[in-house]
């Protein structure tokens, strides 16, 4: 029993195709791990391992450790594996959260096998992921990962305490999504520099970049929900405003809204009326708000380009900047 675990193209296929060797390398490692889950439960592991989609953090564990693309050392393998199954973890956990349907154009685990399996699911990545950590020579590895993992959790516990509420700042939701995405995206960047024995001011300097990059990624998403295409973006969308979730775009429409229409946008965040997402969407894009977001996603991808700067001459620094062109092309392609 194997999941299949083939990502589609999308807009990182130009880098993605760089790496067919190592995404294949790490295809054949994941699709071998089910095994080492308890019989009752492997079904639903195959899964959840299924939904695997753009492959962004295995893909920075690759660029940043890069060697080549004939070599594929197993130590980044098994690195990109344990921060996908950590990815995954959180995506069965979100989509409990988010009481959403689709995940990658098929029913989310919730949906097929209930909230409560799903919960226990995705603690069941989590500790997979943490027990191959382990398995790395130095214990520097699962220090990193289960440092993140906390912070990612951390960041989604807070998330989900806010949800339907209004007492949200800007500092804040910048603080959740450092946490629960950004910190995964960097580890990612670290874990792959460490492995390949980079310098230190390298493996620091890519860190910074996967930290900005998760950032600008996190507020591309949450603009994609309000502008997105379900048959695009492969998941349920305008679930942020249905769950209560108040992020950038959010923020900046409801301080360009007349106050009458402001208050009811509020009544919709705290659940006293039913999300109007298509109104919503158009209001953002006549008080340029789709312009105030694509902004802010700018300024993270040149913080992220900037930390790489001084190591422009490195091979893997010249692929990762690759990738913050990439998510600027998709950002522009929401329009």
């Amino acid at each position: 029993m194997t999941p299949a675990i083939s990502p589609p193209k999308h807009v990182f296929s130009g880098v993605f195709e760089l790496l067919e060797r190592h995404l294949a390398q790490l295809d054949r490692f994941l699709a071998a791990q089910p095994k080492d889950f308890e019989p009752e439960i492997r079904e639903m592991v195959v899964y959840a391992m299924a939904a695997t989609g753009k492959r962004i953090r295995p893909a920075l564990v690759f660029l940043s450790g890069w060697q080549g693309p004939d070599t594929v050392p197993h130590e980044l393998i098994r690195a990109a594996a344990v921060v996908e199954l950590i990815h995954l973890a959180t995506l069965v956990h979100d989509d409990i959260m988010d009481d959403a349907d689709i995940r990658r154009n098929r029913e989310t685990a919730a949906r097929k096998f209930g909230s409560t399996p799903a919960v226990l699911l995705g603690d069941a990545l989590f500790a997979h992921a943490l027990n191959l950590a382990t398995q790395f020579s130095t214990t520097e590895v699962c220090a990193a990962v289960s440092d993140s993992t906390r912070r990612v959790c951390a960041g989604e516990i807070v998330q989900t305490m806010r949800r339907g509420s209004l007492a949200v700042s800007r500092e804040e939701y910048s603080r959740i999504i450092e946490l629960k995405t950004a910190e995964l995206f960097r580890v990612s960047c670290l874990l792959g520099a460490r492995l390949a024995d980079a310098p230190g001011g390298y493996t620091d300097a890519a860190a910074c970049f996967g930290r900005h990059l998760g950032v600008a990624y996190q507020i591309y998403d949450d603009l994609a929900d309000y502008f997105g295409h379900a048959d695009r973006i492969g998941k349920t969308l305008g679930t942020d405003l249905a769950s209560g979730k108040v992020t950038l775009p959010l923020f900046i429409l409801l301080e360009r809204l007349n106050p009458s229409e402001a208050e009811a946008l509020r009544a919709e965040v705290v659940g006293g009326h039913p999300p109007r997402l298509a109104e919503h969407s158009r209001q953002m894009r006549e008080l340029g708000v789709f312009d105030a977001v694509q902004i802010e996603v700018e300024s993270e991808l040149t913080a992220a380009r900037e930390a790489l700067t001084p190591w422009r001459d490195r091979p893997s620094a010249g692929m990762l900047l690759g990738l913050a062109d990439l998510l600027q092309e998709q950002l522009a392609n929401l329009r």
